[in-house]
């Protein structure tokens, strides 16, 4: 199995209302610990991001 790569786009501002990276979709709590969780929960994350990306952007 591959390693799930970061979704991070280098777009990195936190939305005050919502407290998720415009960017990428994910919480600070995500963003500080991708390198030390699991690859299911990785996917797990990545699942929620584009929700979350639809209401950022709306």
């Amino acid at each position: 199995m591959t390693e799930v790569q970061s979704p991070c786009i280098d777009i990195c501002d936190v939305d005050e209302s919502c407290k998720f990276c415009i960017g990428c979709g994910r919480s600070l709590d995500e963003i500080a610990s991708w390198l030390s969780v699991s690859e299911e929960e990785r996917q797990a994350i990545l699942a929620l991001l584009p929700e979350r990306l639809k209401h950022l952007k709306a």
